[in-house]
């Protein structure tokens, strides 16, 4: 049985066949009885005999990879469509064999690899595993697992140890640890175009701070290195569907961790404790409000907020006096309503006084009953913390953000 020559113009019968080789130095290729170019020369070929696989194109030069098995390799690799990742390394090795490419190897690891893979995900759809894939996968597109994802009350440690510079993912972990940040709140705004990040700031100072007394009701037991911090959307996260603001507690300390839920609010306090830190922190709050200019600069300005703080110790006094304590707080917060009384009335004088040194006469005798003995007394009687924080004047013009900062994710 013979061998069909190859298809084509064929060397003249007798031709000297063509060796295999070795060959020595200035023997390859063979010369030909034909001229080159001359009449009925053959097509120069890579001088291998029919049927073998030639990784050679004319002239010696590599045959190109074929296509489709770098596919079937990408594929492979990736396992994320490994039905097609095997079909086209099938598809492949025909072509290759058929043109006499090159990448067989890669269409044949392609093809394991794509087999292993389908076979895999066959498994996970039997058990459950690709769903839970696809879980992940739906809440990462939703931001969920990054920094504008926690909620009120998590606590979380930051990848870079400290509350600055950029977030873009955070790591939850319990409250009862050492933990970088726990979140007091979440403010959304409103959808359109991103506001910048002078006005995305300004909203979350004016947020936060709104709404940190509200989660830690009980400002005693908030640690002196503590203040409010804040994650907002940046430009890129905007695009992205981010429009939340993340208000939360950090330590000032360099490297510093916070210990345990600062969350004391209704989830947490009883309702006898829950009605007195709400009357001491609405007279806290209209004692923030202190006028930035002394008395000798802008007497009005300050008679008028201690006209304010007048009234809301006023208020605070006859709901205290209406409340129904119970038998062992009874006495104890009496003392100290009579004590607010006293400080009530300092504070109607200062209102009225008619040059500075007046003013601070009245302000200081009022400011003498501001977290005195008989405010430590009843917050004992109702189990509330008892150490008395120390206050330090801000160098910032008193708002009392010195500390806080803001992290874009």
């Amino acid at each position: 049985m013979s061998i069909p020559p190859p298809p084509g113009p064929q060397q003249p019968p007798g031709s000297p066949e063509q060796p295999q080789g070795p060959y020595t130095p200035g023997q390859y290729p063979p010369p030909s009885p034909y001229a080159h170019g001359a009449p009925g020369a053959p097509v120069p070929y890579a001088y291998q005999p029919y049927g073998a696989y030639n990784p050679y194109g004319p002239y010696g030069n590599p045959a190109p990879v074929n296509g489709v098995a770098i596919g079937a390799l990408v594929l492979g690799i990736l396992c994320f469509v490994p039905a097609v990742g095997l079909v086209l390394g099938l598809i492949a090795l025909a072509q290759i064999k058929k043109k006499g490419e090159r990448g067989k190897g890669m269409a044949l690891a392609g093809s394991i690899l794509s087999s292993v893979g389908l076979a895999l995900w066959v498994l996970a759809l039997s058990t459950g595993g690709a769903s839970d894939f696809w879980e992940g996968f739906r809440d990462a597109a939703r931001g969920e697992g990054t920094a504008y994802a926690l909620a009120k009350g998590d606590c979380f440690d930051s990848p870079t140890g400290n509350l600055e510079g950029d977030a873009y993912d955070v790591d939850e972990v319990p409250c009862s640890g050492k933990h970088d940040g726990e979140v007091f709140a979440v403010v959304t705004l409103p959808d359109g175009d991103f506001p910048g990040d002078d006005e995305v700031t300004d909203t979350a100072d004016e947020k936060c701070y709104a709404l940190s007394d509200a989660y830690a009701m009980d400002t005693w037991a908030v640690p002196d290195d503590a203040d409010v911090y804040y994650f907002i959307p940046s430009a890129q996260s905007w695009r992205f569907g981010d429009r939340e603001i993340t208000c939360l507690f950090g330590s000032t300390k360099e490297n510093g961790k916070l210990t345990g839920s600062l969350r004391t609010d209704g989830t947490t306090l009883t309702p006898d404790q829950v009605v007195f830190l709400t009357a001491l922190n609405a007279i806290d709050a209209a004692l923030y409000e202190e006028p930035d200019a002394y008395a000798e600069e802008d007497l009005e300005a300050n008679r008028a907020w201690a006209r304010d703080v007048e009234a809301a110790l006023a208020e605070r006094i006859g709901r205290m006096r209406a409340y129904t304590w119970p038998a062992e707080a009874k006495q104890p917060v009496t003392d100290l309503v009579k004590d607010m009384e006293d400080a009530r009335r300092e504070w109607a004088k200062a209102a009225v006084a008619r040059d500075a040194d007046t003013y601070y006469e009245h302000y200081d005798k009022a400011y003498e009953y501001v977290d005195g003995r008989t405010t430590v007394t009843a917050r004992k009687a109702l189990g509330l913390d008892t150490t008395v924080p120390t206050y330090e004047e801000d160098s910032d013009g008193g708002d009392g953000s010195e500390n806080a900062g803001g992290l874009p994710v």
